[in-house]
């Protein structure tokens, strides 16, 4: 996946000004894995016996699935670029796979997907931490 992300990055006909854009493609690739790890996880709880107990994660892992799915796409799409919608996206994304990790790390010891979904929100996390502090 990186090099569609780096290519359509570096193909883009008109000029992104002065976006980090390895930041911007980091960004972007964790978003699209942590929304599939949160998909396939919150999907994983329902088979388990004790479904009841992940309720919580479930819904956290849902959030976050479709609130990185929106974000990569947002940060996909260039032509008329609202800096201050993007922002506010890419915080929520944030704050989104914060939640979710913190969720997803209380079940870890018992369920292996929980563990990997916690590192996939917290690289997704620190990925949008990274390209908002290059947003100025």
């Amino acid at each position: 996946m990186t090099m569609v992300v780096e290519d359509m990055l570096r193909t883009y006909p008109a000029d992104l000004g002065n976006v980090d854009r390895k930041a911007m493609e980091r960004c972007i690739e964790e978003c699209i894995a942590c929304a599939q790890a949160c998909t396939a996880c919150a999907d994983a709880c329902l088979s388990e016996d004790m479904v009841a107990e992940l309720r919580k994660c479930i819904r956290s892992n849902m959030d976050c699935a479709d609130i990185c799915e929106t974000t990569g796409k947002m940060l996909s799409r260039h032509t008329g670029y609202d800096a201050n919608l993007t922002r506010a996206q890419v915080q929520a994304c944030a704050q989104a796979c914060k939640s979710c990790g913190d969720e997803c790390a209380a079940h870890a010891d018992m369920h292996e997907h929980c563990r990997v979904c916690a590192e996939a929100c917290r690289r997704c996390e620190q990925a949008c931490n990274e390209l908002l502090a290059t947003l100025g």
